[in-house]
């Protein structure tokens, strides 16, 4: 390697030199001259070649003693390393035989401790759900260290703790049976946080102004329901935190707040009616101007058969009524004779039917026409609920309720409007028909009057 280092510097010397030689032309004036600058410039390069493998063998020399220092130490980190396995696996074996020997003395001991952070584990998730820790805050935490230290660390519970773990489950059970008031922070629907007094009903409920709230374990926080439920349940929130220790009616959810939620996220009226879509909406707006049909007639129906039957009591013929129109054919004939006479009634009673019976065709129509549009809004919300299971399957029912909802809301939607208006309809349809059997009687006693005269 030396061999090939040393060529490779005689080529670069003489390349320089070369270059040297070009440079200094001017003063290499023979070839012995240009001889001796090239044996000049060949000894310089021996003797840098010879400084550099000295440097090359010192550099060796610190190399392995480098790496004789370097195993050395990984020689000594072996053994350290082995000595320490060595320990490890005796303290093992000591850990067992302290671990046997803390068994046998704990004797049944042990047993009572694994109840206890068994109970401590499930007594806290009680506590943190119920919502006498709004009013006493701090028993979870407790309960949750205490089980944490005895499972990790395998730490025995004082005393005092085991007595504090009675303690709380006691209190517990003395708080839920007591109606207390309390004043505590509440976040309100728009999210403002005001200091209130709450009422609490044992470990059912909690009101305050008339209006439940809900209890959040895990942040520690009572916020009122978004979404109340019905208006007789407020009613008897307020009545129960206006009381002075007086009985009220209230009532409680015992399954800790599934039912109370269910009641929130029942729908109110309007809601119902929105589920319908558009069918419900049509069959509202029918349904409202049959109804108004049927209240103009049931109004006009009262008027007329109020002056007929003043006309039936009366000797003067008044022609504000149908009575009064049809009698006075009778003056204005008097010398037709019954048949001619007959006709003419007839003919004012034909004229009067119309105004009796107006606008009682629509209502029969409507009352028979809205259960049909609740069949349609039916057909359409099935409709509906079957692309929905088309397309994403039958694993999530609530993709399927919109359909179903519609499906439901516009049949019974169709069935409220149809049922009242059938029967306005019948009792709208009997009251004209009584007034034209009115003015038929009238009308023959008219003419077995001429009759008896002729």
């Amino acid at each position: 390697m030396i061999k090939h280092v040393k060529q490779i510097a005689f080529g670069l010397a003489a390349i320089s030199l070369s270059a040297q030689t070009l440079a200094q032309s001017d003063r290499a004036l023979d070839l012995d001259a240009l001889l001796k600058q090239l044996e000049q410039g060949q000894y310089a390069q021996s003797e840098q070649n010879k400084q550099r493998e000295q440097r090359f063998t010192q550099m060796r020399s610190e190399q392995d003693r480098i790496l004789s220092e370097t195993r050395a130490e990984r020689d000594q980190k072996l053994a350290t390393s082995e000595n320490l396995e060595t320990r490890f696996e005796e303290n093992e074996f000591k850990i067992a035989d302290l671990n046997t020997a803390l068994d046998a003395r704990l004797g049944s001991l042990k047993e009572l401790f694994g109840v206890l952070q068994q109970v401590a584990g499930d007594t806290k998730s009680k506590f943190q759900n119920s919502v006498v820790s709004a009013q006493i805050p701090g028993r979870a935490a407790f309960l949750d260290q205490m089980a944490q230290d005895m499972g990790k660390s395998s730490k025995l519970a004082s005393i005092e703790e085991i007595e504090r773990v009675w303690f709380e489950i006691q209190r517990e059970m003395t708080e839920s049976g007591k109606v207390t008031r309390f004043t505590t922070n509440v976040v309100e629907a728009g999210g403002a946080k005001v200091s209130k007094d709450v009422v609490r009903v044992g470990p059912f409920a909690l009101v305050a102004d008339g209006k439940y709230l809900d209890f959040n374990g895990i942040t520690g926080t009572v916020a009122e329901l978004v979404r109340q439920p019905a208006e007789r349940y407020g009613d008897s929130a307020a009545d129960l935190q206006s009381s002075n220790g007086e009985l009220v009616e209230f009532g409680i959810d015992p399954t800790g707040g599934s039912i109370l939620g269910l009641l929130v996220q029942a729908p109110n009226l309007k809601e119902r009616v929105e589920q319908g879509g558009l069918v419900g909406y049509i069959i509202l707006i029918v349904g409202a101007f049959g109804l108004l049909l049927a209240v103009e007639r049931l109004f006009s129906l009262t008027v007329i058969r109020t002056k007929v039957n003043k006309q039936l009591k009366s000797k003067e013929v008044k022609t504000n009524n149908p009575l009064g129109r049809v009698l006075k054919v009778r003056e204005e004939y008097p010398n037709a004779d019954t048949e001619a006479l007959e006709l003419h009634l007839t003919e004012a009673i034909l004229g009067e039917v119309p105004k009796l019976g107006r606008n009682l065709t629509i209502i029969k129509i409507i009352s028979v026409v809205a259960p049909l549009m609740g069949l349609l809004g039916t057909v359409t919300g099935m409709i509906n609920t079957f692309q929905a299971i088309t397309l994403f399957g039958t694993g999530d029912p609530k993709l399927m309720a919109g359909g179903i909802s519609t499906a439901l809301v516009t049949t019974v939607l169709g069935l409220v409007v149809a049922i009242p208006m059938t029967l306005l309809y019948a009792m709208l349809n009997t009251r004209s028909k009584n007034i034209v059997y009115i003015l038929q009687e009238q009308a023959s006693g008219v003419i077995a009057e001429r009759a008896e005269r002729g």
